[in-house]
């Protein structure tokens, strides 16, 4: 989420990376009904938003004593924001409710903010932007840096290639992004001293680092495969995410009262997509042969 330009938007939650009532991490995106994230940037709209972007920046020029000035022309383009609906319903029995031996109400709402994050976390990660938001590992999010010499296998080289990719005022907040399976594999690197790219945190709560930029991993990330975007490195600012009013939950005492039942309907109305693409550099395996 463009880093200058989106100074003036506060953080959905502070980042902490974790998820009230469940062991659930998420590393895109939540809201404040109890879910804590690590990275992106967020908005709070009313409307749809468009949002400017700059297509092309103006230049500074070294200008003489009483010397004409030289106009830049800068351009800019538009990225739209808008609003998918999410929704969760669960129905309890009147009994369970009355002899549960704890607070049930207070679980389900957990129960809740767990199925928002996981399906939040896909979508921002791979969604296709169709009735939902826009994924960075998809080909209208980042911007693809590397292409893999190998459908199966990423070197080295590929990573460091990734690294330079991206330019040096995003590698300021850089971080890498990938699936477990393609942790495991780079996780056998190592550089022509025999050392392992992989640095391992020695602090509790700190990521792993590969390259000295922290790393996260996301299930949703696709893995390791012919043509796919595997490896996003990059300031994942540049992700925005809109939230439309919330998320709300509604006990539902009588639609489903002559079932003997209690409903549960969690809402909220969310989008998401990179607006800045060069600002995450993606890493894509060759494609399969004779594809």
């Amino acid at each position: 989420m463009g880093k200058i330009i989106t100074k003036i938007f506060k953080s959905r939650d502070k980042p902490s990376d974790r998820t009230v009532g469940s062991s659930y991490s998420f590393f895109l995106g939540g809201t404040a009904s109890g879910k804590y994230v690590t990275e992106r940037s967020a908005i709070t709209t009313s409307a749809e938003r468009k949002i400017p972007v700059a297509a092309t920046h103006s230049a500074a020029q070294w200008t003489a004593e009483n010397g004409a000035y030289t106009e830049s022309s800068p351009t800019f383009g538009q990225k739209t924001i808008d609003a998918y609906k999410l929704t969760d319903l669960v129905k309890v029995s009147i009994e369970l409710l009355q002899d549960s031996m704890f607070d049930l109400e207070s679980y389900i709402a957990g129960e809740f903010a767990r199925a928002f994050g996981v399906a939040e976390e896909e979508a921002f990660c791979v969604g296709s932007g169709t009735g939902q938001p826009t994924g960075i590992f998809t080909a209208n999010g980042g911007t693809v840096g590397v292409t893999a010499a190998a459908n199966n296998a990423i070197t080295a080289d590929e990573l460091i290639s990734l690294v330079y990719a991206l330019k040096s005022p995003y590698r300021r907040n850089a971080k890498f992004l990938m699936n477990d399976a393609t942790v495991s594999m780079i996780r056998k690197l190592k550089d022509n001293n025999g050392a392992y790219l992989w640095q391992p945190s020695i602090q509790a709560g700190e990521p792993d680092r590969l390259l000295g930029y922290e790393l996260h991993t996301s299930p949703y990330v696709p893995a390791a495969a012919a043509g796919a975007l595997t490896v996003a490195f990059g300031d994942f600012r540049n992700y925005w995410i809109a939230d439309r009013s919330g998320r709300t939950v509604q006990r539902l005492n009588e639609l489903y009262s002559t079932n003997g039942q209690v409903g549960f309907v969690a809402t909220e109305r969310v989008d998401g997509k990179v607006i800045l693409p060069e600002g995450i550099q993606l890493l894509k395996m060759k494609a399969a042969s004779g594809s």
